[in-house]
């Protein structure tokens, strides 16, 4: 795996990580998980943890770029992501 691989993939983790535990708009997703299983449950603390998260978005991501890395269409999305989270970052810093 190239380093430009690694490093889009770890941007990748990053954002969808943050996506799933943080964001507005996976908040509904999360609500179901808390009622399903309960508030103080396992999975409901699952989907809010971002070292938990990280780690099976990680897996997925992982064996997805050693097998297509180099591929255009995985770097243009990977980049996109990446930036997105980069983006995030240097807003809460600046403002």
């Amino acid at each position: 795996m190239s380093a430009l691989v690694f490093l889009l993939s770890l941007g990748t983790v990053c954002r969808v990580t943050r996506f799933i535990t943080k964001d507005v708009l996976a908040a509904g997703f999360r609500s179901r998980v808390a009622d399903r299983f309960g508030d103080e449950s396992h999975p409901a603390y699952l989907v809010t943890c971002g070292w938990c998260v990280s780690i099976w978005v990680a897996s997925a991501v992982t064996p997805l770029a050693h097998w297509v890395g180099e591929e255009t269409w995985f770097q243009a999305g990977a980049t996109v992501l990446t930036l997105s989270y980069l983006t995030g970052l240097a807003a809460n810093w600046l403002d």
